[in-house]
């Protein structure tokens, strides 16, 4: 169920980069599947290698998760063979989030410097993009998703002044939380890529409850700020034929539509979201209650 995985070595200039792709499964396969094979479909184990791109398709929307940590100097984006593209943006759209030390990214010779939690929106057509960071002790990891675009929007940076920030839930229910939006409709235009950033307070553990579904986009959730030896219980399927994938720090997870996307950990965690599909409206759920769920 899972597609081949495939790298490659570049020019002097470039990195390795790896890219692997993971085929679309229905509610009925994932009802069948394991714990290894859960894991396999759905997890993203690894993003940050020092000076290597990693790259994982999702077939749901054509999904693409990435991270790159620059450490011996200016990596520039290649363009992976299975794009059929002359650059990498030539039909997509990029954000990008730092979640490790100060760095830049330079988009068609324009530079934007990054630091910890501030975001990046790079438009289709944008030709040339480096990555770079400022200490090579403590280097910037950009954790990168792209999708399909149909037309170009200015690329721009967001601070985390610049979000629009919802506080949610409470100490009683374990679900304080900051929702920080940031590459969504109501800061900057897009095609169809949002992306924003939940952080839970001290004591609180659980995230997006009640659970809900969208048909209209899928998901993809990244996992950080994970204390050491702590962990996070990623839930995911039908509302009424739950399974659950454990994530470690810094790894990521493929939400299909059809599933619910929810978590608990051992310690309160930052996670970062990212969408895709027809619609723009951030509203777009459908709830199901918590005692409803199975």
């Amino acid at each position: 169920m899972q597609a081949q995985s495939t790298s490659q070595t570049d020019s002097q200039t470039e990195p390795r980069t790896v890219f692997e792709s993971r085929y679309a499964s229905s509610p009925n396969e994932v009802k069948g599947m394991d714990t290894a094979q859960l894991r396999q479909n759905f997890l993203i184990d690894t993003l940050f290698v020092a000076n290597q791109f990693r790259w994982t398709l999702s077939f749901f929307d054509r999904y693409l998760t990435g991270g790159i940590m620059p450490v011996d100097g200016p990596l520039t984006l290649d363009t992976p063979d299975q794009l059929k593209a002359n650059y990498f943006l030539e039909r997509r759209e990029l954000g990008i989030i730092n979640v490790g030390g100060a760095g830049r990214v330079v988009a068609d010779g324009a530079p934007y410097d990054l630091n910890y939690k501030e975001a990046l929106y790079i438009g289709q057509g944008t030709q040339d993009i480096q990555f770079i960071s400022y200490d090579a002790d403590a280097p910037a990891k950009f954790y990168l998703n792209s999708t399909p675009a149909h037309r170009n929007y200015p690329t721009r940076k967001i601070a985390r002044a610049d979000a629009d920030v919802v506080e949610l839930g409470s100490m009683e229910t374990a679900n304080h939380r900051v929702i920080n939006k940031l590459l969504v409709n109501s800061v900057l235009p897009t095609c169809q890529l949002q992306m924003g950033m939940t952080e839970l307070k001290a004591g609180s553990v659980w995230n997006t409850m009640p659970a809900h579904t969208h048909d209209r986009r899928m998901e993809v959730y990244f996992y950080f700020e994970v204390p050491e030896g702590q962990s996070v219980c990623h839930f995911m399927g039908q509302p009424q034929e739950t399974r659950h994938i454990f994530m470690q720090n810094e790894q990521a997870v493929i939400s299909p539509n059809w599933s619910i996307h929810a978590g608990a950990g051992t310690s309160n965690y930052t996670f970062i979201w990212g969408m895709a599909g027809e619609n723009l409206d951030y509203s777009d759920m459908d709830f199901c209650a918590i005692t409803a769920l199975k």
